[in-house]
């Protein structure tokens, strides 16, 4: 499974642990996102429309912003 790595404000980082009742950043943040997918999926149940063409989107990092 390939890895992403990103800088968030670590009291936003925080606040999610603690509301989550999670031990480590890493858990607080894959938690955020798993629920975030699974509500995206229990909509698309709910009103019949996937955007299919939307997940196959060839993933690229992007160029230094500089």
């Amino acid at each position: 499974m390939a890895k992403v790595n990103i800088s968030l404000d670590a009291e936003l980082v925080v606040e999610v642990m603690v509301l989550a009742g999670v031990g480590s950043p890493q858990d607080a943040v894959e938690a955020v996102v798993r629920d975030y997918i699974a509500r995206g999926h229990r909509t698309e149940a709910r009103t019949g429309l996937t955007d299919q063409s939307l997940r196959e989107v060839e993933v690229k990092p992007r160029e230094s912003e500089g």
